[in-house]
């Protein structure tokens, strides 16, 4: 079974990418995921829900992908890293998560010693995992390894874009540049390698640039927690126009 791919985007950079489903769903054997934890308006707007990702014979590679780390994560540990004992991933990238993120702290694990026993190759990644890897990346990371926090998640508040790689994501290319920030159109690279704050334009999918409105994805999160900051504090029930632009994360899709 071949673990590495290249999707249509990333192929032309030479990058090979690991892909786990977006965000929450089901399992063929009846199990619930949710290989986004820290997902924020991020859900109702991603990319990876939309056109060849929804394909049922891309849908069941992901969820087979991560029903394998679930159920056997050394096995796939180790399978993953005999495949990138093959030549061609010498001084190759790899991209961990053109969909989904690292969604449990044994996985997140797995991975650094992956990237620690195969360090010709370069992995990079982007997270909202924010407390996460302040406690197991940031204090000792891979030399091999290089990542991003993107803005659109429940724990935006613990970015700090004068220490933190960011990422946020902006309507248009207009607007990045508008606001002083880089951008990574001409290569997903740049996330990570490029100058900072990093910038990246919507993709083109009408229904999702409408829930987004013209904002980018920081302002966007920080009026979802603000309306429902100001539910909690009040003595009766409101309603709160962030959440309900935001809807339910309760999407098995």
């Amino acid at each position: 079974m071949t673990l590495l791919r290249q999707n249509r985007e990333l192929k032309r950079l030479g990058i090979w990418n690991w892909s786990l489903p977006a965000f929450a769903g089901k399992l063929p054997d009846g199990r619930n995921y949710n290989v986004c934890p820290s997902a924020g308006v991020c859900a109702k707007a991603c990319y990876a829900r939309n056109g060849t990702y929804l394909f049922p014979q891309v849908k069941a590679r992901h969820q087979e992908n991560l029903r394998w780390t679930m159920d056997d994560l050394p096995g796939w540990q180790q399978a993953m890293l005999d495949e990138l004992s093959h030549k061609r991933f010498v001084d190759a990238w790899v991209r961990i998560h053109d969909s989904g993120d690292f969604y449990s702290r044994a996985y997140l694990s797995a991975w650094l010693e992956i990237m620690r026993a195969r360090q010709r190759t370069r992995f990079y990644a982007y997270t909202k995992e924010v407390a996460a890897f302040r406690e197991l990346v940031e204090p000792n990371p891979p030399r091999n390894f290089w990542w991003v926090y993107s803005y659109g998640g429940t724990q935006d508040s613990a970015l700090d874009p004068s220490t933190d790689r960011v990422a946020d994501v902006f309507p248009d290319e207009q607007s990045i540049t508008d606001a002083g920030w880089h951008s990574q159109e001409d290569s997903d690279l740049l996330a990570v390698l490029g100058p900072t704050p990093v910038g990246i334009p919507a993709n083109n999918i009408a229904h999702f640039k409408a829930r987004q409105a013209g904002r980018r994805w920081s302002r966007w999160q920080a009026g979802v927690d603000a309306a429902r900051a100001a539910r909690r504090a009040s003595p009766g029930p409101t309603s709160a126009a962030g959440d309900t632009q935001l809807g339910t994360f309760a999407d098995p899709r």
